[in-house]
């Protein structure tokens, strides 16, 4: 999801993992046309900023399954959990 959209109130856990399936393969397809085309700076420049995008919005889908799966742990409802913005999930340390 493009920074800024909004999570859907109850995404399920397997909607979640549908997504990060989704941008995995899209991470995949840009990586592959990066080495194929690199001799295109502007392609490559327009791959290398939604390649960053993709990456962002991975960790805030990942963020926001280990949060529905704490809480489920925890007894509590896992659709209290809430999609975090990309410049709290990008401070955390890996």
């Amino acid at each position: 999801m493009p920074e800024g959209a909004q999570y859907g109130p109850a995404m399920s856990d397997e909607s979640i993992s549908a997504r990060i399936e989704r941008l995995v393969a899209e991470e995949h397809e840009l990586r592959s046309r990066e080495e194929r085309e690199s001799d295109d700076e502007a392609a490559l420049a327009a791959d290398k900023a939604r390649l960053d995008g993709v990456a962002v919005e991975l960790d805030r889908c990942w963020d926001l399954l280990r949060q529905r799966r704490a809480l489920r742990a925890a007894g509590a409802d896992p659709d209290d959990a809430t999609a975090r913005d990309a410049s709290t999930v990008e401070t955390y340390l890996q």
